[in-house]
């Protein structure tokens, strides 16, 4: 439950697929190493690079809830210029993954609740993504009962 990449700016209106698609075509993109996924919250759809979790409430979701919870400047409008407020996202994104990398257990982490909603695309990359990540839960699970039973 920590951040990789920031990119603030954006509003929250904003769709997360248009936030995804400025963020691979900026000069300093996020990189998805060969072979690797990232794990998305259910506002993306499932694409090379980016799968999104099979349960309703998942860790990016509940890593920003956190995060507003936790820095009340987050969750309130501002006079601060845009330059200043994506500062203090980084500045409240890196205290976040201090906390969580310097404690053991999170005092905040049991306010969270379990009630957003999973949703999935329908076209024909989205349902081959969706499938290849049910192919890849499926093996990851079949290995793990191997090596569990060894």
């Amino acid at each position: 439950m920590q951040f990789t990449y920031v990119l603030p700016g954006w509003e929250s209106s904003t769709h997360d697929n248009r936030v995804l698609r400025d963020t691979l075509s900026r000069k300093k993109s996020l990189k998805v190493p060969q072979g690797t996924y990232y794990l998305c919250d259910a506002g993306y759809m499932n694409c090379a690079g980016f799968l999104t979790p099979f349960k309703a409430r998942n860790v990016i979701e509940r890593s920003f809830v956190l995060l507003n919870m936790r820095w009340g400047i987050l969750r309130n409008t501002t006079w601060y210029s845009r330059k200043t407020i994506g500062r203090i996202i980084l500045a409240c994104a890196l205290l976040h993954n201090f906390i969580r990398s310097n404690m053991a257990l999170d005092p905040m982490e049991h306010l969270l609740g379990d009630d957003i909603e999973d949703l999935e695309g329908n076209n024909i990359e989205v349902m081959e993504w969706t499938g290849f990540r049910n192919n890849l839960a499926n093996e990851m699970y079949e290995a793990h009962l191997q090596t569990r039973h060894s």
